[in-house]
């Protein structure tokens, strides 16, 4: 059937006066918004809570309160309608996004999972199966980008900020560093990139010309970076998809640097639609269908009664007691 709907409340102005995330008043402000959001999506999709016959939630990893809010929310809910509630790992739902995009790719693949906290390489072969290939060992791009952002006073988040001025600038002007391009490996460092931008503009009073200079230089490095390393593990790997996700994945300059650098060794990029880079209760959504698919038909492929669900990928799926897990590897998940 596909995506009925989703709905989301971006935080990002609340959080904007103070240069990034505040972790107490994103938890209280979920407290606020979950249950009339939830509300608002069922309606706009013509469904009511009793339609369900399961709830996912992001049970890790993250800021601990935002875990807490909507893993006690979810599992309440489910307790109430009797149903199965299955906490989902929030890389894993980045990492399947991209499948709700028309055209979607087929397993195996490799997935660049690029977002504010993670930059990591994943081969993928199904649902729950994941190699790492490499990860940052400092700073996540996405980091990168809010940090380099409030060094050029342009706020958060940074990513879209410092796309948005690069537009204006010459990458040429200035020469930032290409972190760890040829270490033979498939990690990333995007610190010391940082770095760089804070040294070319200590002392110095910078023109708009200047911060529009630095943010195309800060911007082609670290997709040069990223571009080079996602098709090394093509090769690698000798697979021919390419899954790219995460809010850094919304980047117009590395999308279409991938694709046509991947396109000219007969392989193809596949991203989840604009609106789902971000964060988002969608691809949650996609994950738990995933995960739970398998235990909510029975031998003749029927639908079984949520109350015949024995267990589900962590634990039992109708005590509806729960934890949350602040750090979580994804590679510690079991296929599906």
């Amino acid at each position: 059937m596909g995506l009925l709907g989703h709905k989301l409340h971006s935080q990002v102005a609340m959080h904007a006066d103070y240069g990034g995330v505040v972790p107490e008043l994103a938890s209280r402000d979920h407290i606020r918004r979950v249950l009339p959001l939830t509300r608002e999506l069922l309606a706009g999709a013509g469904k009511a809570l009793t339609d369900l016959n399961a709830i996912a939630y992001t049970q890790g990893p993250g800021l601990a309160g935002a875990l807490l809010v909507g893993a006690s929310i979810a599992q309440g809910l489910a307790y109430s309608l009797q149903i199965p509630a299955i906490g989902i790992h929030h890389l894993e739902g980045h990492l399947l996004s991209p499948l709700l995009a028309d055209p979607a790719p087929s397993f195996p693949f490799v997935a660049l999972l690029v977002s504010g906290g993670h930059t990591q390489l994943m081969q993928v072969t199904g649902v729950g199966a994941y190699t790492l290939l490499g990860e940052t060992v400092d700073d996540a791009a996405g980091e990168a980008f809010d940090k380099t952002a409030q060094l050029l006073g342009l706020g958060y988040p940074g990513g879209p900020n410092i796309a948005a001025l690069a537009e204006q600038g010459r990458p040429w002007h200035y020469k930032l560093p290409r972190p760890m391009l040829n270490s033979g490996n498939f990690n990333f460092s995007f610190s010391g990139l940082k770095t760089a931008v804070l040294t070319a503009i200590r002392g110095q009073t910078l023109t708009q010309q200047d911060k529009a200079d630095l943010a195309a230089e800060f911007q082609a490095a670290a997709v040069d970076v990223l571009v080079a390393k996602s098709l090394a593990a093509l090769d690698k790997t000798e697979l021919t998809q390419l899954v790219v996700a995460g809010g850094v994945g919304a980047n117009r300059l590395l999308r279409e640097r991938l694709t046509r650098q991947a396109a000219q060794r007969g392989c193809r990029v596949f991203y989840p639609p604009l609106e789902l880079c971000t964060d988002n209760g969608a691809m949650i959504a996609l994950a738990g269908a995933l995960r739970l698919a398998p235990r909510l038909r029975d031998d003749s492929g029927a639908i079984r009664l949520a109350s015949h669900i024995a267990d589900d990928a962590r634990g039992n799926a109708t005590s509806h007691a729960f934890t949350v897990r602040p750090r979580w590897d994804l590679e510690e998940l079991r296929p599906a």
